[in-house]
């Protein structure tokens, strides 16, 4: 790997220019002349619903594919620009372009969807299974089955056209308020993101202050944050009222492809096994010399002197850790390093928080994060990896079987993180070093199994008291606390009851519930490693193979073909935990 590596990305390979791109403009509109030729079709295809040509059928899906690449080519430069400087206002302007295009399509595919679902059962089945469409057919199901369970095409149409300025205006605000805040330090003016990479500070007393500053600057924009989730809660629930859908966990579990049966006994047995991590909690409150973790003391290392890892460093371990596993994820990543697709400068006015977007015109991703030269941030790197590598084994695929979600895009990204962990933890040279690499496994899964449960308890009881109207901050604060009380076992003596407002994935509105799919990868992907462990050879074809299904299968079908497995048992669940229970034990031999 070449030295002295990036850590600002390029976008001028997508679209030369950034905000005030004359490329990315004529693009938008070649996909706007895409749209255009979409909708024709579909006029089309309407009118001769009975008895539909196999050719038309191919030409619309062919423009369907078209504007699917296009509109998310564009989506995702803008969420980039808008992710690297917060106060770019043409970037700004460029969201109200993205959320049109956004929901033109969104319009295309429901009155796709509907045209679909009229199509005479007998027919469609000669249709769906023509050599042709065939390799296609779970996604037109979908499709299919989708408008079968919603309003009429005119109703839905309206919903979508008054969500640009509705529904998904909610959570531009919020990133607006968020783009706006900072918080003094030492003499400094710094983002929100980079104080909150103060929490894991070997100091208490640093995280302790950063924790305050955090708490008050998100005080301070609380009420406003207030009217974004309530009002974004609001038309979401609306929707759901209008369509007959009582159960707020319909959309995410099917987005997710998912049964609520899996997700139930996935909970179910992450509660009972729970104990088992309260040692670790009062093992490390021991450690830091407390009677009980704060919220703030949850992700600082027990040993100060832990070192700092340089992000070079950190490109050649991950690449050298993925290469035991897979030779083709460890070129993958040596090319998202060398052709800076990885934004990782710790400056002011980014975004905070991390994510991977993929750019499906051109066949590449950007990763973006704020590096600090911890192991957190090293598993952060680790992890956005994992999901780019997901999408570049999706590449060459037809573009509608890449729609895969959020639970097995998660699946990618958590094994990457747990390759890396473990070879790190084997390589440790002290004691003490190894100790920290374990808390840092340790720590892992208890972000999945409290931290994302609290926000799944919160979630959940917040759309229930949403129904009844609107829900203050002191009630917001309220169910927060609770929900982390019941989800750590009461194990902590100070809890943060404004995580509602500090937590982006609560004001998201493109996928609701943007919590259990982060447990279910962590957990399957446990599964899929143990396989790796097991047979290292084999591995690198099989997982290839596994994330290609992810686009076109339920999780269910996907455990059972590739793991053999059911996910409505405890079984499975239980095997994974396991695995995570040994780290803590572990972790506590080793701090005896």
């Amino acid at each position: 790997m070449k030295r002295n590596l990036s850590m600002v990305w390029d976008l001028d390979s997508i679209f030369k220019g950034g905000s005030q791109s004359n490329e990315l403009n004529s693009y938008v509109k070649e996909a706007e002349k895409g749209l255009d030729q979409l909708e024709k079709c579909l006029v089309d295809l309407k009118q001769s619903q009975t008895q539909v040509l196999i050719d038309d059928f191919e030409e619309l899906l062919n423009f369907l594919r078209q504007s699917v690449v296009s509109v998310h080519e564009i989506a995702s430069f803008v969420s980039c620009l808008t992710a690297q400087d917060v106060k770019d206002k043409q970037a700004k302007l460029l969201l109200t372009k993205r959320a049109q295009l956004g929901a033109r399509l969104d319009k295309l595919t429901n009155s796709f969807s509907f045209a679909l679902a009229k199509i005479p059962a007998k027919e469609w089945q000669a249709l769906t299974s023509h050599p042709s469409i065939q390799s296609v057919s779970f996604v037109l199901n979908e499709y299919r089955a989708h408008a079968q369970d919603k309003l009429s095409e005119e109703q839905e149409g309206l919903i979508t056209d008054l969500g640009i300025d509705g529904y998904q205006a909610w959570e531009e605000m919020y990133d607006t308020i968020v783009g706006k805040m900072t918080i003094e330090w030492e003499g400094a003016s710094l983002s929100v993101g980079q104080v909150n990479n103060k929490l894991d500070h070997s100091d208490r007393s640093v995280r302790e202050l950063a924790f305050s500053k955090l708490e008050q600057a998100w005080q301070e924009e609380a009420e406003l944050m207030t009217e974004t989730l309530n009002h974004l809660a609001g038309f979401r629930l609306h929707v759901y009222q209008h369509r007959g859908w009582d159960d707020v966990l319909k959309e995410p579990l099917t987005y997710n492809r998912m049964s609520k049966q899996t997700l139930t006994t996935m909970w179910d047995t992450i509660t009972k096994n729970k104990p088992a991590f309260y040692q670790y909690l009062e093992r490390k409150a021991q450690l830091l010399h407390v009677e009980k973790l704060a919220w703030y003391d949850l992700e600082a290392p027990v040993f100060k002197d832990t070192k700092e890892i340089s992000y070079q460093e950190a490109a050649e371990q991950i690449v050298s850790h993925f290469g035991k596993f897979s030779e083709r994820m460890a070129s993958f990543a040596t090319k998202a390093f060398e052709a800076s697709w990885i934004e990782a400068e710790d400056r002011p006015g980014k975004r905070p928080g991390g994510f991977c977007t993929s750019f499906l015109d051109s066949k590449q991703t950007r990763i973006f994060m704020t590096y600090a030269g911890t192991a957190s941030s090293v598993s952060t790197l680790a992890h956005e990896l994992g999901h780019a590598y997901h999408q570049y084994v999706m590449d060459d695929l037809d573009p509608l079987n890449q729609d895969y979600a959020m639970n097995v895009a998660e699946t990618a990204s958590t094994l990457a993180e747990l390759v890396v962990a473990d070879a790190a933890v084997e390589n440790a040279k002290s004691n003490q070093e190894k100790i920290a690499l374990v808390e840092e496994k340790v720590q892992r899964s208890l972000a999945f199994f409290m931290n994302i449960h609290a926000r799944f308890l919160f979630e959940t009881r917040f759309y229930e008291a949403r129904k009844h109207g609107y829900v203050s901050t002191e009630k917001l604060n309220q169910l927060m606390e609770e929900a982390q009380k019941e989800a750590y076992g009461d194990q902590l003596g100070q809890y943060h009851p404004l995580f509602w407002a500090s937590k982006l994935h609560f004001h998201i509105t493109d996928v609701p519930f943007y919590n259990f799919p982060y447990t279910f990868g962590y957990l399957f992907s446990l599964g899929i490693y143990a396989f790796a462990k097991k047979d290292p050879k084999s591995f690198s074809d099989f997982y290839d193979g596994l994330l290609q299904d992810t686009g076109r299968m339920t999780v269910e079908q996907l455990a059972h073909k590739h793991l053999n497995v059911d996910l409505q048992s405890a079984e499975f669940w239980q095997s994974a935990i396991d695995l995570c229970k040994e780290d803590v034990a572990l972790f506590l031999q080793l701090t005896e």
